[in-house]
């Protein structure tokens, strides 16, 4: 897990038996932190838990850092901006073998954290809060995010990864400290709640849900959350981090259609549902093979830099289809693809030396052309992409960022 600078401004001594730390990530949040902290603290205390209440200030400027201090909780100054800089610094000053964390803003009730607990000693590495299982109070989410950002992509984070969370943005969460550590999370700003799932779910971690209830934030200032701008990151991290949906399905279907139309209009013009298609569509064809050949090979690329990096888990069944692709037969299809592609052209030119090289009938010379012009691509595509797969294959896996 990358280093985040932090400062403790405040800290009392606790057991070094630290069962569970209940952190709060705070920017600004005077009106709220002492309430949250004193329900945190009477659901340890009530519950006879031995933990901490730790708030990573993200640079507040209200005196949210000297109210927490000042009702008890441990306190630690991130320097570097964003929520997922304040939480990974709150990550690394835990002590406790368990976490919590949520919102400082008064939205989640720390006093009810039961559930979470006993999942938590019952071997599940993340315990996810979900909303919509439990109740939304009014005026507690925007309806952007409540009808249309939350559920669709809990539901793409569902469908990528298979992960088995209702709710992948809920704030409220708990985990084993060591277990998340361990898949090092990267991200800085809001797309780490995303992270934590996905990598969760990719490193199959023991995952489970705790119907939550929530409730408006306390404050009067206007949240930090931006629909727009931190939904795109949210589902541009979940597109990164799934290469087969980003690139390897989009590439086969077009791939696939480009197959069909060229084959079924390589003997003639057709007519369906009253138009005629002919090598116009032949030509819209070929470009679907070219660019579905082309989102397929990146597919490939990606995934593998991805495993070396430490940016994905090894998958076996990716290392056994790639122990079947050498860059020896990849050079030999894409040679056997060009050769026959220059076998079309050949044929094409032939066609036009009869003509006595003069005026030619366009449609049928790109028949034979287009196909031609297609393998011969598609054939260096092929060479091309097993050289430079060999260079990631070569470099082989490499230490995660740190």
């Amino acid at each position: 897990m990358g280093a985040v600078p932090q400062q403790v401004l405040h800290n009392d001594h606790f057991a070094t038996d630290c069962e569970l730390t209940i952190l709060m990530p705070c920017l600004n949040e005077a009106e709220t932190i002492a309430e949250c902290i004193g329900k945190a603290q009477g659901f340890l205390a009530d519950n006879a838990i031995s933990g901490e209440v730790l708030i990573a200030d993200n640079g507040s400027s209200d005196g949210s850092s000297a109210i927490a201090a000042r009702v008890g909780a441990r306190v630690v100054q991130i320097e570097k901006k964003g929520y997922g800089c304040a939480l990974l610094g709150g990550i690394g000053a835990a002590r406790g073998r368990y976490v919590i964390m949520g919102d400082a803003d008064g939205s989640y009730d720390f006093g009810k954290l039961e559930e979470f607990v006993a999942k938590l000693r019952g071997g599940a590495d993340l315990v996810m809060g979900n909303r919509f299982r439990g109740a939304i109070l009014p005026g507690a989410m925007p309806f952007l995010h409540r009808y249309l950002g939350s559920p669709v992509l809990s539901h793409l984070g569902r469908l990528f990864f298979d992960a088995p969370v209702g709710d992948f943005h809920c704030g409220l969460r708990g985990f084993n400290r060591d277990s998340i550590r361990r898949i090092d999370l990267q991200s800085t700003g809001m797309e780490f709640a995303s992270e934590m799932v996905v990598k969760a779910a990719l490193n199959r971690l023991a995952i489970a849900e705790v119907p939550i209830t929530l409730s408006p934030a306390g404050r009067s200032r206007p949240p930090h959350l931006r629909t727009w701008r931190d939904g795109w990151r949210h589902l541009r991290f979940l597109l990164i981090y799934c290469p087969r949906w980003l690139f390897l399905y989009p590439g086969m279907l077009l791939a696939a259609l480009g197959v069909l139309l060229l084959l079924w209009l390589a003997a003639g013009r057709r007519r369906i549902f009253g138009v005629e298609l002919d090598i116009h569509t032949m030509l819209a064809a070929s470009g679907f093979i070219l660019l579905g050949i082309q989102a397929v090979m990146f597919h490939l690329f990606t995934k593998c830099f991805a495993i070396n990096r430490g940016l994905l888990p090894a998958d076996a069944r990716f290392e056994k289809m790639l122990s079947h692709v050498s860059l020896e037969r990849g050079l030999i299809l894409g040679a056997a693809l060009v050769a026959l592609g220059l076998v079309g052209i050949t044929l094409a030119f032939l066609h036009w030396e009869r003509a006595g090289f003069g005026p030619q009938n366009p449609v049928e010379l790109m028949r034979i052309e287009i196909p031609a012009i297609t393998a011969v691509i598609v054939g260096i595509q092929a060479m091309f992409s097993s050289f430079f797969l060999g260079v990631l294959r070569l470099a082989g896996p490499h230490p995660a960022p740190s």
